[in-house]
């Protein structure tokens, strides 16, 4: 008896290796995928300015970053004793003006030259409202706990975000002949719209969604909302919140991601990149010395194995980890 709705996703002719830069920019969702990447130590950015969840502001973000636009203190707003930007996520925030700036334009640079590089740009749309500061009508990606009396909120249409994204992906394609950009929307619910509200919110993101697909850079499309909604389509799925996807559901969304855009040999490095990290924070439950170093040589030959097949993969920070393992554990003999 089946008891699940599965569908079969297309793998993608054009496949992510370790020497391809991928970069992630969109709602938390795009953050949960991009940790992913980051957990095998493969070339990834995610979210240089910060979570984002309309596709204003991830256009917003995209443009401030190809434009390399520099921020000034006319581009901050004071909020009691804290300085903002309204382009960006409240880790962009701090009570000295000259620190925030030098934050924002130095991840900017670093965000110009990654995508340059990029093979791949994910986008996750999480919501279709908005929010405008009702001072300047400015959109803004983060209200920073800022009173609600003192924005819009509205509703994209799908003719909004089509308009604006089609000359966002003319845009990136002029720039960057060889970037990917695949779209995704997010299964996380925004439940400060109500029910109802979330419901009509993403279907104007797929509509528009489903447009933009027809633009002649060929953008791609995963389901990462269908993988959750359509397919685990239970409460078990979800964190504590009942609103964002668990670490299971994640997992489950990446073994699809990495079956879509990986080969098999990518695969394999991932999963013995990733076992050494998680080694790392492994709990040692033994006092045994000999045991402790037995585990530790271990790790360090898997390190040596793959960085000496596979150089451009970084596990310094590993390696040092046991090798002070061994120093701090060895036995009498050794002494």
């Amino acid at each position: 008896m089946e008891l699940r709705t599965t569908f079969s996703i297309e793998p993608s002719a054009r496949k992510i290796t370790y020497n391809d830069p991928v970069m992630f920019i969109g709602s938390c969702f795009a953050t949960s995928i991009g940790n992913q990447l980051e957990l095998g130590r493969m070339p990834v950015m995610i979210n240089p300015a910060g979570t984002v969840y309309n596709p204003v502001s991830v256009c917003n973000t995209i443009d401030m970053i190809t434009s390399r636009k520099k921020y000034e203190s006319g581009n901050l707003y004071k909020y009691g004793d804290t300085w903002i930007s309204f382009d960006h996520y409240t880790d962009f925030s701090s009570s000295s003006s000259e620190e925030i700036l030098n934050k924002i334009n130095s991840n900017s640079e670093e965000a110009l030259k990654f995508l340059s590089g990029a093979r791949f740009l994910f986008v996750t749309f999480g919501t279709a409202r908005v929010f405008r500061w009702t001072e300047s009508g400015k959109i803004v990606s983060n209200c920073h706990k800022i009173p609600a009396v003192r924005f819009t909120h509205e509703l994209l249409s799908p003719d909004d975000i089509t308009s604006l994204w089609n000359d966002q992906l003319d845009k990136l394609k002029s720039l960057f002949p060889d970037l990917k950009v695949v779209l995704t929307i997010s299964p996380v619910r925004h439940w400060k719209d109500g029910a109802h509200g979330n419901q009509v919110s993403k279907s104007v993101l797929f509509l528009a969604v489903e447009k933009l697909l027809e633009h002649p850079s060929k953008p791609a499309y995963f389901p990462a909302y269908e993988l959750v909604m359509d397919d685990l389509r239970d409460y078990r799925f979800y964190d504590y919140d009942m609103l964002h996807v668990s670490d299971l559901a994640v997992d489950y969304i990446w073994e699809a991601f990495s079956c879509c855009y990986f080969d098999k040999a990518t695969v394999n490095l991932w999963k013995e990149v990733a076992g050494i990290i998680k080694a790392v924070s492994h709990r040692i439950q033994t006092d045994n010395k000999v045991q402790i170093r037995k585990f530790a040589e271990s790790i360090l030959s898997r390190i040596d194995l793959i960085t000496e097949k596979y150089p451009f993969v970084n596990l310094a920070k590993e390696r040092n980890y046991f090798l002070g393992l061994l120093k701090s554990h060895k036995t009498s003999r050794n002494k």
